[in-house]
């Protein structure tokens, strides 16, 4: 019987899901299309001891958040802005600019967003090309039995980070509107519960027999 109280209710207040998925989905696709469109580029520079010695690699991991502490910071900024001669502050760059060690994989994952998905690719291989001069110039100074070298695994790719793809956006908005809809519906179902309409409802709320009714006067 529950079931088939659900389906009459479906049957009378169809037309609220349909509105409010259609506003929700409408809504969702013009919020889409209005943002603007940011990118993050990801650039992955391994980090490989000389030789597999196991005091070697643990400095290499050490080696690895000493970077992420010096690599973050106005100086490399700095460069990078002179090298790609952008129009930004140090400070503006560096607000662009994430950066992890993953001692795990021995990485160094330097995460660029920005507006422009070809600059954030630049920036991202100009900071790891930072990194790479800096070990370089660090192991002219050591055996090389006991220099950390790092590498560019690939050159940076931008994806798009903001907003997400449409389909996304179109689900979420569908999603939404039933959500909507549901709690309109039971507000309205709520309001009418007291409400008899039909003999059904009298029958049902007295749990007695309707056997007769007097006819409307019109």
């Amino acid at each position: 019987m529950e079931l088939v109280k659900y389906i009459n209710i479906l049957r009378r207040r169809w037309w609220i899901i349909l509105v409010a998925v259609a506003f929700t989905v409408g809504s969702a696709y013009i919020f889409s299309e209005l943002q603007a469109k940011r990118y993050t580029s990801v650039a992955e520079v391994r980090v490989d001891p000389a030789r597999p010695d196991w005091g070697l690699a643990q400095s290499a991991k050490m080696f690895l958040l000493n970077y992420v502490a010096a690599a973050n910071s106005n100086t490399w900024a700095q460069r990078v802005i002179d090298k790609l001669q952008l129009s930004m502050t140090p400070d503006q760059l560096r607000s662009k600019v994430h950066f992890a060690a993953e001692d795990s994989r021995m990485v160094i994952r330097i995460e660029v967003e920005d507006y422009d998905g070809e600059q954030a690719n630049r920036v991202a291989a100009e900071w790891a090309q930072q990194l790479i001069d800096w070990r370089n110039a660090n192991n002219a100074r050591q055996r090389k039995e006991d220099r950390v070298y790092a590498e560019l695994i690939d050159y940076p790719r931008y994806t798009q980070s903001w907003p997400p793809s449409t389909k996304i956006m179109l689900a979420a908005g569908a999603t939404f509107g039933l959500v909507v809809a549901g709690m309109v519906i039971f507000f309205l179902e709520w309001l009418e519960a007291g409400v008899i309409c039909t003999p059904q409802d009298l029958e049902r709320e007295l749990n007695l027999v309707v056997i007769g009714a007097i006819p409307s006067s019109n």
